[in-house]
């Protein structure tokens, strides 16, 4: 199968693990080139890395009819600007979470890609790895029986005791919801299916932050965004799920995800991870930890476009496609308009599930 050549905009933290794995893990892939607003970080993951080009502007990218893919790794603000480019400039796009700032915004990329027969998607991509899908697979196969309910939890106190530039995580298209929300419901829409409707609760319970970190130590932020968001998930299977999503909260003991069904439960692993354990109850029993029975245990941020690769080139829909990304996003924002409106607000996106990986699988390898 030919190389698919992709371009890369932005060379900040998240850019490192992307750049590892579609360099050294990823045969389909070939890192042509990246682009950056400051050109001292591209040349420094040039001499980490070894891709051949460093673009002057993205312009300079989307003029290179070599590249197919261009992949974009910086903040959300940006994310609707530069996959309309990408777009119009008829090359494939893969984004990293979330899709972009709001709806609309989301269904303007959407038709965009459709319009142009072009592919577009995004992360999060851990779904794709050994701990969710070996989940998929347990559900799939019956060992629970029929699902009725899943739980979700992901609460810490915020971002800026660790991060150097934590401002982005309490503004208009930053808090715990949108931040680490695509990550939870992305894999329990993997799971479960697609989503008809939410009822969602928000606070922010801080009005300012003090950045601890290092580099900017001292320094406030006002809060601009919800930053204690509860909310209910009404599957169009019949499940009911629950999430809440906080950087309010210290310490908590709540597992990330578990999915009840009529006949036992699972545990599954933090989907900010590709492994991870994976525990199952049947019935009365006791929790016992099962074997991951698919490929990619190991942080491999990337997989999702190595399979938009191997879909470009088979002509499959992408597994992580915009249609799923655009329905995690709706959902994201339908619990704040939930919230706002005191209503169960009704989601008017759907998907499929995306296909079940292949579990034999050499590494570097998708199918």
């Amino acid at each position: 199968m030919q190389k698919v050549k992709i371009g890369i905009i932005g060379c900040g933290n998240i850019s490192d693990i992307y750049l590892e794995n579609l360099t050294n893990t990823f045969s389909l892939i070939e890192v042509k080139g990246c682009c950056d607003l400051i050109r001292e970080r591209v040349l420094e993951k040039q001499e980490k890395y070894g891709f051949n080009l460093v673009y002057d502007s993205l312009e300079s990218m989307l003029d290179d009819a070599e590249i197919e893919i261009v992949l974009i790794l910086v903040q959300p603000t940006y994310h609707y600007t530069l996959c309309k480019k990408v777009l119009e400039a008829g090359k494939n796009v893969y984004v990293e979470k979330s899709l972009s700032l709001n709806r609309r915004q989301g269904m303007e990329i959407k038709a965009l890609a459709d319009k142009k027969g072009l592919l577009a998607g995004g992360a999060p991509d851990t779904f794709l790895g050994a701990g969710i899908q070996t989940c998929r697979n347990l559900i799939e196969d019956g060992w629970i029986g029929k699902p009725i309910a899943a739980s979700a939890n992901m609460l810490c106190h915020g971002h800026e005791s660790w991060h150097p530039d934590p401002e982005f995580y309490y503004l208009r298209g930053g808090g715990p919801m949108f931040d680490m929300g695509p990550y939870y419901l992305t894999a329990l829409v993997n799971l479960l299916g697609p989503v008809a409707s939410v009822a969602g609760t928000t606070a922010k319970s801080f009005k300012t932050r003090t950045i601890t970190s290092e580099k900017k130590f001292g320094n406030k932020i006002e809060v601009e965004v919800p930053t204690h968001i509860a909310g209910i998930l009404n599957f169009e299977s019949g499940t009911v799920g629950t999430i809440v999503t906080s950087f309010d909260v210290w310490k908590h003991n709540l597992p990330c995800i578990e999915i009840y069904g009529t006949e036992g439960s699972i545990s599954v692993p933090d989907p900010n991870t590709f492994g991870g354990p994976v525990c199952y109850q049947k019935k009365t029993g006791e929790w016992f930890d099962m074997p991951l029975v698919y490929g990619y245990q190991e942080n491999s941020r990337g997989l999702g476009v190595c399979d938009m690769a191997v879909a470009l080139r088979t002509n499959r829909k992408p597994r992580a496609d915009v249609s799923l990304t655009y329905h995690v996003l709706d959902i994201m924002e339908g619990f704040h308009d939930s919230s706002d409106k005191g209503i169960v607000f009704p989601i008017e996106s759907t998907c499929s599930k995306p296909i079940q990986m292949v579990k034999t699988l050499l590494k570097g390898e998708v199918k």
